[in-house]
């Protein structure tokens, strides 16, 4: 179908799976542990590569045995991974997620001995021509000179930026792109309990671009460019096993049905119904299966 490339972190996530999450102080027994590769983009890029897209992956890893790990799910995948960055030391991203199997939740802590990517190593790079780019929204400066960089080169190519969380200089991503992938965390951070008013207030720094904020069990909302808002309820599972990566796979919903060029109603109800079955279940195995 269409060729989409991602730029932002790949980590290695170790699950353990709990009956109910621990007090402060307890000790408890995982009744499943899971070790999976993670990383916001290339969650995205593994749905949108079991929808059929040609997918690029860049970002930073190192010469440690995780790395191997990572690339081996990333070609598994088939997700072309040769404009990453490999460094000689360091230590691959790790998140440590506490999944509570009572309601899905889950709790991460992570750790990372890496830099960013860098704007001056993803200029060097023969960038191919792709019909769209999508960037985590990390370290702001680089990120920004990244888009500008692909908006110069290929001016035709659509480019969407996830905020997931604040940052320091995020202010200064806005107004680059074409859409703008908010999380519901990022928007209560912002000070606002209703998606609309906080995509309304967005919509000062980007005019220009179309705005989504998702907002768990009630679904989620879209401000376009002319100012159309569209919402959509969400689509939970029958049981909630696991909520880890629903976000970015609403983000690949996103990004499939705007390639696939459903109108912006069809496209958020995809988004939160492909987003809702990886509720229902472990990891993103057969998420494109009807």
């Amino acid at each position: 179908m269409a060729s989409v490339f991602g730029v932002g972190i790949a980590t290695v996530d170790i699950i353990n799976s709990v009956e109910s999450y621990p007090d402060e102080d307890a000790e408890v027994r995982a009744s499943t542990q899971h070790v999976s590769r993670g990383g916001n983009v290339c969650n995205t890029l593994t749905v949108l590569s079991q929808l059929k897209h040609q997918c690029y992956w860049s970002g930073v890893t190192c010469r440690d045995s995780d790395t191997h790990f990572i690339l081996d799910d990333l070609k598994k995948n088939q997700i072309d991974y040769r404009y990453a960055q490999h460094l000689d030391s360091g230590k691959v991203p790790t998140s440590y997620i506490t999944l509570n199997r009572l309601n899905g939740s889950r709790t991460i802590v992570h750790y990372r001995d890496l830099p960013e990517l860098s704007y001056q190593f993803f200029k060097m790079q023969k960038i191919p021509k792709c019909d769209w780019f999508h960037f985590e929204a990390r370290e702001i400066s680089d990120t920004q000179k990244m888009i500008s960089h692909i908006k110069n080169i290929y001016p035709k190519a659509t480019i969407s930026v996830e905020i997931e969380k604040e940052r320091k200089g995020l202010e200064d991503i806005f107004g680059f792109a074409d859409l703008y992938l908010f999380s519901k965390a990022y928007a209560l951070y912002s000070g606002f309990d209703n998606p609309l008013k906080f995509l309304s207030d967005q919509k000062l720094n980007s005019p220009d671009a179309d705005l989504t904020c998702t907002w768990g069990e009630k679904g989620a909302v879209a401000l376009l460019a002319d100012g159309t808002i569209i919402e959509s309820s969400a689509f939970p599972p029958t049981h909630i096993v696991d909520t880890l990566g629903a976000g970015d796979t609403f983000n690949a919903g996103i990004i499939h049905a705007r390639l696939s060029e459903l109108d912006w109603q069809q496209t958020l109800s995809f988004a939160c119904q492909l987003a809702g079955k990886k509720c229902g279940q472990m990891g993103f195995e057969n998420l494109a299966a009807s």
